[in-house]
């Protein structure tokens, strides 16, 4: 087990050093960004929508039981509870199940085809062409996808606020923003490029180690998922502990 951890994290920082060299040569990354952030579309929107309408449904009618007012906080508490933790969550676990199952079952194919191999032998490093690439475009697609679910969460809670009775998004936005500051969204956002990266690593792992034919991809893909939920959902708890200690 020490071991392994050991070269998951060797793999890991030679992951993240190969993503920042080839930032200045868009023609490796570009495609793979592509490919994640449009096929994570679906999935990011119909979560945003979502999420924004079952929160209104679930504690609206709560909070009008108390009798104090208190639903006329419900576009500040969903605007916390969105943009501070479900949304940046919401991104990490999309990039996980779809991305890292990709990338996992991409690789893991590519090695039983010895073409990992085959590129070493050409003098190109798996490294600089497969991986780097790949955990730089999952790093710069899930802040986009983190907008795009908080945005149609938000924007699902409007609808649903305005369904419900007379208001104007004048009213509600000045809501939204009422408690929250940049300290506050700025540090949630930016879990998100850890939370890509980790999809991306965890994919990429489970790829390169996968076993023999067939079965040996099906199990790295399957793999590749379970192992990038599980860290991206630890990341998040180490991240907030730390910001708030840093904040505080």
């Amino acid at each position: 087990m020490i071991r392994t951890l050991g070269e998951v994290t060797a793999f890991a920082v030679l992951a993240l050093l190969a993503a920042v060299r080839v930032v200045v040569r868009p023609g490796l990354w570009i495609k793979p960004f592509y490919d994640a952030l449009l096929g994570s579309l679906p999935l990011a929107a119909v979560a945003g929508i979502a999420i924004g309408a079952v929160i209104w449904l679930h504690t609206r009618g709560v909070l009008e039981r108390t009798g104090t007012g208190a639903a006329e906080l419900l576009p500040t508490f969903l605007a916390a509870a969105v943009l501070l933790e479900l949304a940046p969550i919401g991104a990490g676990l999309i990039l996980a199940a779809r991305s890292g199952a990709k990338l996992g079952a991409e690789l893991a194919s590519m090695k039983v085809n010895e073409q990992l191999d085959a590129l070493a032998m050409l003098g190109a490093s798996p490294m600089t062409r497969l991986i780097g690439p790949r955990v730089l475009a999952l790093t710069l697609a899930a802040p986009l996808i983190y907008l795009l679910i908080a945005t149609l969460a938000l924007g699902s809670g409007y609808l649903a606020e305005l369904a419900a009775g007379p208001t104007s998004w004048l009213r509600y936005s000045r809501a939204l923003l009422e408690g929250l500051s940049l300290a506050d969204v700025v540090p949630a956002a930016l879990k998100t490029l850890v939370f890509g990266a980790i999809a991306a690593v965890a994919g990429c792992w489970m790829g390169v180690r996968a076993g023999a034919g067939s079965e040996g991809v099906g199990a790295a893909a399957t793999r590749a998922v379970v192992a990038a939920a599980l860290l991206v959902l630890v990341a998040d708890v180490v991240l907030v502990a730390l910001f708030a200690i840093v904040l505080r």
